[in-house]
């Protein structure tokens, strides 16, 4: 089975958002957009056709997204099955958390590492 495929998106809390995703676009060309992140786009041999994307966003610094997490970042990795990597990792003892979210963004779980750090586990919808 293949666990993870790729990095969905990188997430990090900031004391300003805005100012901070106006400096990344001022400075490094960042397309941040009116919701707050900026999205990368890419193809790989596994998708010829469809697009994938990498999404980048400052969070809040006060924001309850990353708990049970103390760190001030957050790793998405894209994966191929969600339910069946989630299963596997129970299995193995990862702590996983319980709830899972599925909309037209895709699949999305959450497990933390032996550190603490929560990280995002992400199957997107088909094509992407």
């Amino acid at each position: 089975m293949k666990r993870v495929t790729g990095i969905g998106g990188i997430f990090f809390k900031a004391q300003d958002p805005k100012a901070l995703g106006e400096w990344y676009a001022r400075h490094l060309g960042i397309d941040v957009q009116p919701w707050g992140g900026a999205a990368f786009t890419w193809q790989n041999p596994d998708n010829p056709q469809g697009v994938g994307t990498t999404v980048w966003s400052p969070f809040a610094a006060d924001t309850g997204y990353f708990a049970p997490s103390t760190a001030p970042f957050m790793v998405n990795y894209r994966v191929a099955d969600l339910h069946a990597l989630l299963a596997a990792l129970r299995a193995e003892g990862v702590q996983v958390q319980d709830k899972v979210e599925e909309s037209e963004y895709g699949k999305f779980g959450w497990v933390l590492d032996p550190e603490g750090n929560k990280l995002e586990l992400w199957e997107p919808p088909a094509g992407q």
